[in-house]
């Protein structure tokens, strides 16, 4: 590994659900269980309100990495918001290919409000995922 890739802390920006993920969020810190420190949270109500803008937005404005979290299917506090989260995040992965941007820097996860130890794995594999990707090909100058 080289000293520059030895470096690169990266980005991460995870959206999380109100009413699931932002509780295990929660939950983990709480049992001080350990998270990457390069993951940075965004609440939103339901994870189906994270949409395309957003999502493109966010990485050029920095992210090297997106983890869009919500409860599970069938769970939604909102009834069907994690089907449209899931159909719209099947897109996502196309319109970043579109834009030459690795599809694996976008992720999807289901995590209930008991699931702690769940969230930091997710979010510390993921930020381990991104470490390997290295820094994102769009606006890698400007940071969050």
């Amino acid at each position: 590994m080289t000293e520059k890739e030895q470096e690169f802390s990266p980005n991460i920006v995870g959206f999380l659900c109100n009413w699931c993920t932002y509780a295990a969020a929660d939950l983990a810190g709480s049992t001080k269980i350990e998270i990457s420190p390069a993951f940075s949270v965004v609440r939103v109500m339901c994870s189906s309100r994270v949409d395309h803008n957003l999502v493109l937005s966010t990485f050029f404005d920095g992210a090297d990495g997106i983890l869009i979290a919500g409860c599970h299917p069938g769970d939604c506090h909102y009834g069907k918001g994690n089907y449209f989260t899931r159909r719209r995040y099947a897109q996502l992965k196309k319109v970043l290919e579109t834009l030459g941007l690795e599809p694996e820097r976008i992720q999807l996860a289901w995590i209930s409000a008991a699931e702690g130890n769940r969230y930091a794995e997710v979010v510390n594999s993921f930020t381990e995922k991104i470490k390997e990707l290295g820094p994102s090909p769009i606006n890698n100058n400007q940071r969050l």
